[in-house]
């Protein structure tokens, strides 16, 4: 693998040289002693963070999740106290990957800690459930939802054609593919604006569900506890459905290297977005309670349209509009995020080196994007918007929880390891203890759905054998070539090159970035 990229490297090079022959003026310019190297520019500041965080939490989640949180919790009360528990439950977590991404200082989030604390096996298999399940399942649940929301305010009394919905979440995810692919100030600009657009979508309930409840129509909470369910398996369920909304908390890990100060920015980013997303959550879930029935809730695939219809009148339009565009941001966040875990992969050796690539004067990893674009479109394809969730929950949180655990285990093995920020052990204990009835109560409950995610995660491990754990010798010698095939012409059709890992934040005594 080393002679490989050694040989990319050089390939590189002559395709889209870096380095120049020193011209009469910069031999006049005072050195500095340090060239510039080629890797993705630290531009997303602490707003652009928080931005990031709060659109990809609120996404469509928010909009489709009540339903099934309802449907399984069987009351208003403990829907509601599953509501917090999941607020609750993604602080502890956001704040162990507060301290995993000021410890280790690379992009990738879970795949990056997992690689670091467990070594290249285990990493591998949460890229590879990446790959195959975790990133483009959430992609398309967020395209199909900004889609049937976009596409329903057309046909008020109808069910909006198939093709039609299908076709708008494909050009949605297209045209965010494109956006990111051309600058990243042009991806954050539009993180910015269509999270400030989901937050005022988001207020307007608020604000209907208040005057509601001011007005005395509280009938639906005279009894909020009535019939609530018992089953352990149902309540994990809807806790799954709750955590759905909530994740999209480690965003900004995934983007760890392109962060401007990331000591400072990722912890307070973090601190800052998770009130925020838990209390809307809240006041938002409370407005559909006051405002709809149980019957009604269960039978809306729309949660948010059926809102806007019973209280908004000839102004009802602005509910799916708003919603619509505020899955857009949240798909913008999690195409940043996925597609930087696909460059990550790439970069130590997991994927093929074609993914690794960036543009030479824009600096965005433009083969990473197309390809995270070409696995949600595939996804598009499946039918169930729900079983996608229960797919992405399993998987998800069982890395998450890895991660979490690999945090432990740092603690232990590297006590004197720089850490700006370092929390007292009871939150990642309790955070592991979470995960892991997370993922073992589905087993009982939703056998299926956990098994089929289990497969795909051991599909990966002949694929790790062969690919990544063989020496470059004893492989097949057709690998070699077409990782260097594609290289070469991805480099040439994009205009991109080989990039170099930033290990001065390992290195510097202080462990300060630059």
């Amino acid at each position: 693998m080393v002679e490989v990229r050694q040989k990319l490297g050089a390939m590189s090079q002559a395709i889209c040289p870096r380095l120049q022959a020193p011209s009469e003026e910069d031999l006049k310019a005072p050195k500095s002693g340090k060239a510039e190297k080629m890797q993705m520019k630290r531009e997303i500041s602490l707003i652009n963070g928080i931005c990031l965080i709060v659109g990809n939490m609120i996404g469509s989640g928010i909009f489709v999740s009540p339903k099934g949180v309802l449907m399984h919790s069987a009351s208003y009360g403990l829907s509601l106290v599953i509501w917090a528990l999941g607020g609750i439950f993604s602080v502890f977590g956001a704040l162990c990957y507060a301290e995993l991404g000021t410890t280790i200082t690379k992009s990738g989030a879970s795949y990056a800690y997992i690689l670091e604390s467990f070594g290249g096996f285990l990493a591998f298999i949460r890229l590879w459930t990446s790959i195959l399940l975790i990133e483009p399942a959430s992609q398309a649940v967020i395209s199909l939802t900004f889609a049937n929301y976009l596409v329903e305010a057309f046909y008020p009394t109808c069910t909006p054609p198939h093709d039609a919905v299908r076709l708008m979440a494909a050009a949605c995810l297209c045209m965010l593919i494109f956006v990111n692919c051309a600058y990243v100030k042009w991806g954050t600009l539009v993180q910015d604006l269509f999270t400030y657009t989901k937050l005022m979508a988001l207020f307007l309930i608020i604000v209907v569900g208040i005057l509601k409840i001011s007005s005395g129509e509280t009938r639906n909470f005279d009894s909020p506890f009535e019939g609530s369910t018992t089953d352990p398996g149902a309540i994990a369920l809807a806790l799954y459905s709750a955590l759905f909304s909530y994740s999209g908390w480690d965003t900004l890990n995934f983007v760890t290297e392109e962060i401007q100060n990331p000591e400072r920015n990722l912890p307070l980013a973090i601190a800052i977005s998770m009130p925020i997303v838990t209390i809307i959550y809240l006041l938002t879930n409370v407005a559909y309670y006051v405002v709809l029935d149980m019957p009604s809730l269960l039978a809306s695939d729309a949660v948010a349209v059926t809102f806007g219809n019973a209280v908004l009148g000839p102004f009802s339009w602005i509910i799916p509009v708003s919603v619509a565009m505020s899955c857009y941001g949240g798909l913008n966040a999690s195409i940043i995020a996925a597609s930087r875990l696909f460059f990550v992969g790439a970069r130590e050796g997991h994927l093929p080196d074609s993914l690794s690539l960036i543009h030479l004067e824009r600096y965005t990893p433009i083969p990473a994007l197309l390809f995270n674009g070409l696995m949600g479109l595939i996804f598009l394809c499946v039918e169930d918007v729900f079983q996608l969730i229960n797919y992405f929950s399993f998987s998800y949180w069982l890395y998450v929880g890895l991660s979490v655990a690999g945090l432990i285990y740092l603690r232990l093995t590297q006590p004197d390891r720089h850490r700006p920020v370092k929390l007292s052990l009871v939150f990642p204990f309790i955070y592991c203890l979470c995960s892991l009835f997370l993922v073992i109560v589905p087993l009982y409950g939703d056998t299926i759905n956990s098994l089929i995610g289990i497969g795909i995660a051991l599909s990966g491990v002949p694929v790790y054998y062969v690919a990544i754990y063989l020496p470059e010798d004893r492989r097949p010698t057709f690998i070699g070539r077409i990782n260097a095939f594609a290289t070469k012409y991805t480099q040439i059709l994009c205009y991109c090159c080989l990039t170099e890992l930033d290990t001065e934040p390992e290195t510097q005594p202080d462990g300060k970035t630059q």
